[in-house]
């Protein structure tokens, strides 16, 4: 089996670099917007990790000849995500108890929701290609 990233996820790479330059460099309109650096940073990093493993797992089940494995690969990916970032919004409710940045958990919250976007369209886009050839 291929291990190789596909082309295809380049626009969750492109998402990524964007989102973390903007959130590295833009730190005094973060301030302003009471939105927490790092809660979005670490966001982000967690939200491009689960949809890149998503994105892997549906990917190459597209490539299968069996139907049940996309329908396996497109659940899986739904708990890994939704498992994931509902742990990590919960460590970090308890760590950060009152202190609690609801804009920067709303700015991943939009993340995650673009994200999605992107992986549900890179796919779409391949099986497309996939049917044409």
């Amino acid at each position: 089996m291929n291990k190789k990233l596909p082309v295809s996820a380049l626009p969750l790479i492109t998402i990524f670099i964007i989102v973390t330059v903007f959130a590295l460099t833009a730190k005094r309109w973060l301030q302003e917007k009471d939105i927490d650096q790092m809660v979005l940073v670490w966001g982000n990093l967690l939200l491009f990790l689960v949809s890149l493993v998503s994105f892997m797992m549906m990917y190459r089940s597209l490539q299968s000849s069996k139907p049940k494995s996309s329908v396996t690969a497109m659940y899986s990916g739904f708990m890994i995500k939704f498992f994931a970032v509902a742990l990590a919004a919960f460590v970090y409710i308890m760590y950060a108890k009152k202190e609690v940045n609801k804009p920067a958990l709303i700015f991943c919250a939009g993340l995650y929701i673009i994200y999605t976007m992107f992986e549900t369209r890179a796919l779409l886009r391949t099986l497309r290609q996939k049917n044409n050839a």
